[in-house]
């Protein structure tokens, strides 16, 4: 799977995880450079708190595309600081 902004790779992985409709990529291939962090947080019931990132690409910002959860709740320990994405992030297949 590829997350693409801006003509832009932001992260690619053959081992993202499906949840909810959303690809979760893991840590490691996420370009953090891509990245920036936001102090946007939500609260999901069983998922527990979720903080943001805005994706920069060129000087463009999509504020608050990425999210992932620190501290999960055990029903989602799988995805524990995984990244996901959406505002216009398209998810593709490689």
């Amino acid at each position: 799977m590829k997350a693409i902004w801006n003509s832009k790779v932001i992260a690619e992985s053959n081992e993202t995880i499906s949840l909810e409709g959303n690809e979760y990529f893991p840590p490691n291939s996420v370009k953090k450079e891509f990245l920036a962090k936001s102090d946007h947080h939500t609260v999901c019931p069983w998922k527990g708190h979720a903080s943001y990132y805005d994706v920069v690409v060129e000087g463009a910002v999509n504020k608050n595309a990425a999210w992932y959860y620190p501290q999960p709740s055990q029903k989602a320990a799988q995805i524990k600081d995984h990244v996901a994405f959406w505002r216009g992030v398209q998810i593709i297949e490689s």
